[in-house]
C-alpha cells in the first residue's frame, strides 16, 4: 500500500532566507521520508578498528567478523558489484540507447543497498523514524520491473551459465552475491531482530538480477550460454 507524506512547511529554510516561502512554494516541498546523511568524513582513518572491533549506528562496538557486520558488508560488497555493472551499461548505452531502463533502474538499486545497510547497522531499539530502510514498495517496484522485463524474454529449456556478454556477467555476478547476502540475513534473523522486508528485498532482488541478465543478452543480441552436462570433461568417455 502506498503512503502518501503530507506536504509540510519548510520553515529552516525560511529563516534562511530571512522571509516566509510564497504558499505555491509549499506544494512543491513534500516532507522527505527519510533524513539525508549527516556525515563528515574528514579523517579516514581513527585506529579504534585496530582491536578488531567496530561501531554499529547506535555506538555499540561489536567484534568486526560478528554475524551482523558480515551481512551488512556483503551488502557493501553487492553494492559495489552493481557500479561495476552500471559502468559497463554506462559504455553500452552510447551506442544501444535500448540498454538504458537498466542503468536507471541500477542506480535506483544501488540507493536502496545502501538504505538496506543503514537499517542492518542498527539496532531496533536504536532505529530512528526517518533513517533510511527498504519497504514492501522497494520489493514491489522489483516485482513489477521481473514481470515487465521477463515478458519479452523466450522460455527456458535448461539452465544458463554467466557469459554472452560482460555485462550479463556481471549481473550473475551481483545475483550470486546477492543470494549470500540473504543467507547471511536469514542466519542473522535467527540470532537478533532483522526487518521483514530486508529478507524479502534481498530475494527478490536475486531474482531480479537473474531476469536483467537475461534481458541485458536480449537487448544486445547476445547468445545465452545454456548449460550442457555432456560437455565436461568426464563426459562420453
Amino acid at each position: 500500500m502506498r503512503v502518501m507524506h503530507p506536504v509540510t512547511w519548510s520553515g529552516r529554510a525560511e529563516e534562511r532566507l530571512g522571509r516566509p516561502f510564497p504558499p505555491c512554494y509549499h506544494e512543491l516541498v513534500p516532507e522527505k521520508t527519510y533524513r539525508e546523511p549527516r556525515i563528515a568524513l574528514n579523517r579516514i582513518y581513527t585506529r579504534r578498528g585496530d582491536t578488531g572491533e567496530t561501531s554499529l549506528v547506535g555506538g555499540q562496538r561489536v567484534p568486526k567478523d560478528s554475524l551482523r557486520i558480515e551481512c551488512y558488508g556483503t551488502i557493501d560488497e553487492l553494492n559495489s558489484a552493481v557500479g561495476m555493472a552500471r559502468v559497463s551499461l554506462e559504455e553500452l548505452r552510447l551506442t544501444q540507447p535500448e540498454i538504458e531502463p537498466l542503468h536507471v533502474i541500477l542506480h535506483r538499486v544501488q540507493h536502496e543497498l545502501f538504505n538496506l545497510g543503514s537499517i542492518l547497522a542498527t539496532l531496533p531499539a536504536d532505529v530512528h523514524p526517518k533513517q533510511p530502510r527498504v519497504t514492501e514498495m522497494e520489493i514491489e517496484r522489483l516485482e513489477q520491473e521481473i514481470d515487465s522485463m521477463n515478458e519479452p524474454l523466450g522460455p527456458l529449456r535448461s539452465f544458463v551459465l554467466p557469459g554472452g556478454s560482460r555485462v550479463n556477467a556481471e549481473l550473475h555476478l551481483c545475483r550470486t552475491i546477492c543470494r549470500r547476502a540473504e543467507r547471511l540475513a536469514v542466519a542473522l534473523g535467527r540470532e537478533e531482530d532483522v526487518p521483514s522486508e530486508a529478507i524479502g528485498y534481498l530475494n527478490r532482488l536475486s531474482d531480479a538480477f537473474f531476469v536483467w541478465s537475461r534481458w541485458a543478452n536480449h537487448k544486445l543480441g547476445a547468445p545465452e550460454i545454456l548449460w550442457e552436462p555432456n560437455l565436461a570433461a568426464s563426459a562420453n568417455q
